[in-house]
């Protein structure tokens, strides 16, 4: 008979916010990791992550364990990836799905940083625990991907924005200075922005108009997946 080994099933997150860089004061993609407080690898930095239970899903796994180890709640939570490699962990073969979060920046505020947990540049990370590096690294990349195609960047700001605010958090993605005139006539040009008859208030020049994203579009394409819908917010 054919040896079937039981392969331990956990989940980890990868949360991103804009943040201001601590030098050159620009919005930043930051995320934030877990010190590992036993072995292996204890003392490293690691996503926010644990096994999932038998009788939750693995969103639901994603999102308690980020609340858990972080206080932080998601509005967007997408399945990423399968990481399975046989020697990814010391200890015997684990496989994570790795999901993705997106958290706008008055979320975080409000969770101070604690011995264990801190929040880094995206781009400018520490060595991680198990193959976290290539896991960010793969976030990163999909992110930066999909910003490009799908109304994704709404879930870094408020429900109407000026074409500037929405500029900024691609940039913020990218990592590239955009034109302005180039950016506006591109988002302009396509059905997914509209236009609403409210402006900005209280600046001394002509206030810019504020936009919204067409809501009947979802944030991003999950195929015949339905999209993850937060504790309390399911329909």
């Amino acid at each position: 008979m054919q040896n079937r080994a039981h392969v331990p099933l956990a989940v980890s997150t990868v949360i991103f916010a804009l943040r201001p860089h601590p030098e050159t004061g620009l919005s930043t993609l930051w995320l934030p990791l877990v010190r590992r407080i036993r072995d292996p690898f204890e003392g490293l930095w690691a996503l926010p992550g644990g096994w999932v239970r038998a009788d939750e899903s693995l969103a639901d796994a994603a999102a308690r364990n980020l609340l858990e180890t972080t206080h932080v709640r998601p509005a967007y939570l997408e399945q990423l990836y399968a990481f399975g490699d046989v020697d990814r962990s010391p200890t015997g073969r684990v496989v994570s799905v790795v999901y993705w979060a997106l958290v706008r920046a008055e979320q975080i505020e409000r969770e101070p940083e604690g011995e264990n947990v801190r929040w880094v540049l995206a781009d400018e990370l520490p060595e991680l625990a198990f193959d976290h590096n290539l896991i960010v690294e793969y976030a990163l990349w999909r992110l930066r991907t999909k910003v490009e195609y799908s109304r994704i960047a709404q879930a870094f700001l408020g429900e109407t924005f000026t074409l500037s605010e929405l500029r900024h958090v691609h940039e913020a993605i990218r990592g590239v200075a955009l034109d302005p005139a180039n950016f506006r006539r591109q988002m302009l040009s396509g059905d997914a922005l509209v236009v609403t008859d409210e402006r900005v208030t209280g600046g001394r020049h002509r206030p810019p108009r504020l936009y919204r994203y067409d809501t009947s579009i979802e944030l991003a394409d999950n195929g015949p997946l339905p999209p993850y819908r937060p504790e309390g917010n399911r329909s």
